[in-house]
Parts: C-alpha cells; sequence; structure tokens
C-alpha cells in the first residue's frame, strides 16, 4: 500500500534547458498519472514478456487479494520505480514497484475484501501518514497530477541510487527522482514494507471501499 517484501529481483516531458551532453532532467507535470504516461496494458506487456523469458525472478509470495489504497496527497524524497513480480496461488503477477526513502500521505484508505465484508483503515486526516524505506508492490496506479523533480526516465535498473540499498535487475528499465508529489492517489496494490510506518489517528474497522 502503497500503501505498500520488496521484489528485490524485480526493480519501477519535455527537456528542460539542459547541456546536450546530461540526461533530461527538471521538474516535470503529468495529469492522470499512470506510469509516466505510458498506458499500463503496455506495461503490463512488458512486464509479462520480460517474466515468461525469466529476466524478472519470482522470489515473493503474497496472499492472493489485491487491495486498494488512496491518499488525496503523497509527496517523497528519494524515488525509484521499475518492474517486478511477486507469486500468489495462482502463479506470478507482474507489479510496479515503487520505492520511496521518506514518505508523507494525506488521508490515507485502505481496504479490503473480507468474506462479505470490506474491512477499511484511514489515518493521517491531521497530520500525515508517514513512512521510510515505503516498498510497494502494485498492479497499477493513478493520480489526477504528479510533479517529479530531478528525474531520470530509462535509467538501468540496477543502477538506481535514489533509495539506497534498492534497485532492479540489472539492464531493465527503471527510472528515479529526487522528490515526488502525486495528488489524488489511487493504487491497486498486492504488497507494501516498510522500515518504520507511523499512522496519526488510525480508525480500523468494516465499512464501504476506499
Amino acid at each position: 500500500m502503497w500503501l505498500f517484501e520488496n521484489s528485490k529481483t524485480g526493480r519501477h516531458t519535455a527537456p528542460g534547458d539542459v547541456p546536450h551532453r546530461a540526461p533530461a532532467r527538471g521538474r516535470i507535470s503529468w495529469r492522470r498519472f499512470a506510469m509516466v504516461a505510458v498506458p499500463a496494458g503496455v506495461v503490463t506487456g512488458i512486464l509479462v514478456a520480460l517474466t515468461a523469458q525469466g529476466a524478472i525472478a519470482s522470489s515473493i509470495s503474497v496472499s492472493g487479494q489485491e487491495y486498494l489504497v488512496t491518499a488525496t496527497k503523497l509527496t517523497g524524497q528519494g524515488f525509484e520505480q521499475f518492474g517486478g513480480q511477486v507469486n500468489q496461488g495462482n502463479g506470478a503477477e507482474p507489479v510496479i514497484v515503487s520505492a520511496i526513502r521518506n514518505a508523507q500521505l494525506a488521508n490515507l484508505c485502505q481496504s479490503v475484501k473480507v468474506g462479505p465484508l470490506i474491512l477499511r483503515l484511514t489515518a493521517g486526516s491531521g497530520t500525515p501518514v508517514s513512512a521510510n524505506n515505503l516498498i510497494v508492490d502494485a498492479s497499477g496506479q493513478t493520480g489526477s497530477e504528479a510533479v517529479f523533480s530531478n528525474i531520470a526516465i530509462g535509467q538501468d535498473a540496477g543502477t538506481l541510487t535514489e533509495d539506497p540499498g534498492t534497485a532492479g535487475t540489472p539492464g531493465g528499465f527503471g527510472q528515479q527522482a529526487t522528490t515526488i508529489t502525486i495528488y489524488n492517489l489511487r493504487q491497486e496494490t498486492w504488497l507494501t514494507t516498510a522500515g518504520t510506518f507511523t499512522l496519526p489517528g488510525l480508525s480500523i474497522g468494516f465499512g464501504g471501499s476506499c
């Protein structure tokens, strides 16, 4: 969730005025954020192909049920994103692995179906939820707008450095940014891990979906 064990073996504009020799970096804003404007179907197809070829190893076992995570605003420092996969009872599932060194989420909501009921968790309506070394394995992410600072798109996933100790498969597609802000985040999530996860105003109960 988002939010969000790490797929260790998997790792996920116009350029500004920069010298020609430098990679395109800068502050970039996309509306309707969905894997940096790449259609989710295309990304999933690429990940499935890589999985079939054995390029992405399988090492994580999940419950076999996704859960929904939403937040009105996510801000983070030290962002990386790359492709990976998780294992569940029916086989491997391709995922978008998003790692954030330090993250803050306003109005966090998480919901999952438990039998005929929906279990709902909320927190951060006043003081935002905070997490460090946050890693989320999700099948999809959307937002009304996303803003990245000093972003590098297409970097070798094995060379990502914004979240020390976390990286993808060498030679794979990856991206990283020094900061990230996403408004109205919505994420279908398989697995979330964090070093610490602080939830002010925590409330858990049965109710409707987020």
